[in-house]
């Protein structure tokens, strides 16, 4: 029996493609292993977002290149956004690597495997692949990831994934159906539906509303969320019917990247500050107890002081629950690594810029959840504490990680007392056995 061990970096959807990538290779007769010690084939998924993420990948190759050496047999491939990125030139610079997939080259493994065997071997085309016929689906405990769409039209200034996974290509929506109630058969309680801007999704006369009614009613699950929307792309009857749905979260991540009008022109991003902040007035009229959160780029090439000042003042007026933040990171062939190496902003600078809104966000962060001390929350059980076997984990409704006392079955839905929180987590004091769980999402609505 041939083994492969997979290796996934990066965004859910490089963990939904993993679970794609070893469906297709079961079928071709491989055995999923988490050993990679008795693999005969070593898949790498890799993510070109950020410089760092690829300085891992390179470090875990030549961790791996030792093994070849004493395996001169191993397969071993680099898949993903990476070698989409970077191309041909990883054949010269990555010797111990066999094989370079893209991310619409993973239904033709099996062959591309076999040729890989024999000498270094490239496929980075990009073409229509939706893998719609297949199921692409990565079910983890209760919880599924169902990619609904791949690629990006929004070519935004210093993102590569227009780049690397192309144009949009949206599933039919037969197919998504198809794919949630197969995660529900295989024990799944509340799926993630996934897209570069997931809220984009259209097929036919079926726009994103339409979907999350449709999926909202496959029997069996409790909860729907989706990551990551495009805050442009978004229309109001969303929340409208997120309002009316108790199994659609009223979690939102909102990609801002900054709070200056300046930079968000500069970035190509599609909105102004004041639209955003419409977006998020609309959404907490809808929704008063949404949970929030964002991508934050700091140092943007050009970026001054006063548009890092606006940035924190846009953070402080939307409150967010969480947020992704991060320095600007150049990203060959964008716009900006080609226009703009010029203005890039110091080290020191953008280190003291990405230390100051990372304080700011962390007392915010701790007064959101705090509020929620002395309240009741519904709860999706999803499994056992890693760090406490006694205690369980769970998720509220607005996407907070709540830990809980042991008892109620993973996948059911408990409420709980909140009794303390930190900034990333709620920890309940008890559980209220006998006091069914309504249909609504939290037992009061909190001012915001």
């Amino acid at each position: 029996m041939k083994r492969v061990y997979i290796e996934t970096y990066g965004c859910q959807m490089n963990v939904a493609d993993s679970a794609l990538m070893s469906h297709v290779l079961e079928d071709a007769g491989f055995r999923t292993t988490e050993d990679v010690q008795e693999a005969s084939l070593v898949l790498l998924n890799t993510c070109a977002i950020r410089e760092r993420a690829e300085d891992r990948v390179r470090a875990r190759i030549r961790q791996l290149g030792q093994l070849k050496r004493i395996r001169p047999d191993l397969v071993l491939g680099v898949t993903g956004c990476m070698p989409k990125h970077l191309g041909k030139e990883l054949l010269d610079r990555l010797p111990q690597v066999d094989l370079f997939l893209g991310p619409d080259s993973y239904r033709r493994l099996p062959e591309l495997v076999e040729a890989a065997a024999q000498k270094p071997t490239l496929d980075l085309r990009l073409d229509d692949e939706d893998y719609s016929d297949l199921d692409p689906v990565s079910v983890e405990g209760v919880h599924a990831f169902v990619p609904i769409m791949r690629g990006c039209d929004r070519f935004c200034t210093f993102c590569v994934v227009p780049l690397t996974r192309g144009r949009e290509k949206s599933l039919p929506l037969d197919d998504v159906i198809r794919q949630v109630e197969s995660a529900v058969a295989q024990g799944a309680r509340a799926v993630t539906l996934l897209g570069q801007t997931v809220n984009s999704w259209h097929h036919g006369a079926h726009r994103f509303v339409h979907l999350l009614d449709h999926v909202s009613r496959v029997p069996g699950l409790l909860r729907v969320r989706f990551t990551s929307p495009h805050p442009a792309e978004f229309e109001e009857e969303v929340f409208a019917l997120m309002a009316e749905r108790p199994g659609l979260c009223p979690q939102l991540h909102l990609p801002v990247q900054s709070g200056s009008d300046r930079m968000l022109e500069a970035m190509k991003r599609g909105h102004d500050r004041a639209q955003y902040r419409s977006l998020v007035d609309t959404i907490r009229r809808h929704l008063p107890d949404a949970g929030l959160s964002t991508d934050i780029i700091v140092a943007y090439p050009g970026e001054s002081e006063e548009d890092f000042a606006e940035t924190c003042s846009l953070i402080e007026e939307v409150r967010y629950d969480s947020a992704f933040l991060f320095r600007y990171s150049p990203r060959s062939g964008t716009y900006a690594h080609r226009k703009l190496r010029a203005e890039e902003i110091a080290d020191e600078i953008a280190a003291a810029r990405l230390q100051r809104v990372i304080e700011l966000q962390e007392r915010i962060s701790h007064e959101r959840y705090t509020r929620w001390v002395g309240r009741a929350v519904e709860v999706l059980v999803e499994g056992v504490s890693r760090r406490d076997p006694a205690h369980l984990v769970g998720k509220s409704a607005d996407g907070k990680t709540v830990i809980l006392p042991g008892g109620p079955e993973i996948g059911t839905l408990v409420r709980v007392e909140i009794g303390q929180a930190t900034s990333h987590t709620l920890l309940a004091r008890g559980v209220h056995e006998d006091d069914p769980v309504p249909g609504d999402r939290a037992v009061e609505q909190l001012e915001v």
